[in-house]
């Protein structure tokens, strides 16, 4: 009921404003700030969403009213629905955490949505180092568990990434959709280059899962990456 009501005229915005700052504060006492989750989820306005999401963003003892506030905070945001989208994909561009923004979105929007949102994230990411990739790891990862025809094309460059844990998780996105032969080729030139057991083995048991050939040119040297249960057959199929 936007800003009437229970704030009084749309113009007096001191009530939302002091539910907002509390609800942002971790440090304000747990009554005072469920109440202004409360409060703000009878607002039901874009700004009340805004302010929701900030409780998303820290943790407090104990952990049942850490839990508990988030809740509250899912609930009220997700009964907006439409009008919760815009804040919260601009929360989701911004936030430490994808979890919480990832969850309010699969709740409120078809997964066309969500993937083109976590895509439009991925797509100003590089493949060069940087101190903490856990957001890009995280992002892989969410588009490993939903099919959609554009992630292979999205998720491919990351293979080459310059970290471990972001190579490991792009070729596991990739193996899990349906169009993950279409990128054999990078996959091998991965497995080839790659140090990380860990990786060459997720290539490789990807490769064996869809008795996929390896490409000619790439078969003396992937013979010498090899690890130990995997051999190449004479067809150039990989086998354990």
């Amino acid at each position: 009921m936007a800003l009437f009501g229970l704030f009084g005229k749309k113009s007096d915005a001191s009530p939302l404003k002091k539910h907002a700052e509390r609800v942002a504060n971790k440090r304000a006492q747990a009554p005072d700030r469920w109440d202004s989750i409360q409060a703000l989820a009878q607002d039901g306005s874009e700004e009340a969403v805004e302010a929701l999401l900030a409780r998303f963003t820290y943790y407090v003892d104990p952990s049942i009213t850490d839990q508990e506030e988030k809740d509250a905070a899912f609930e009220a945001v997700t009964a907006c629905k439409e009008l919760a989208v815009g804040p919260v994909v601009r929360f989701l561009g911004k936030a430490e955490s994808i979890a919480w923004p990832l969850k309010i979105l699969d709740r409120i929007e078809s997964q066309e949505v969500v993937v083109s949102s976590l895509l439009d994230l991925l797509s100003g990411m590089g493949v060069e180092y940087e101190r903490d990739p856990q957001r890009k790891i995280d992002i892989i990862v969410a588009l490993e568990e939903r099919s959609d025809g554009r992630v292979v094309a999205a998720v491919e460059r990351f293979v080459g990434d310059a970290n471990e844990t972001v190579r490991f998780a792009a070729v596991g996105t990739i193996l899990a959709q349906a169009e993950a032969a279409d990128v054999r080729e990078s996959l091998v030139r991965c497995a080839c280059d790659e140090e990380s057991v860990r990786v060459r083995n997720r290539i490789f048991e990807g490769f064996v899962a869809g008795d996929w050939a390896v490409p000619e040119g790439y078969r003396s040297d992937l013979t010498r990456k090899l690890t130990a249960g995997y051999k190449l057959d004479k067809r150039g199929h990989l086998r354990k």
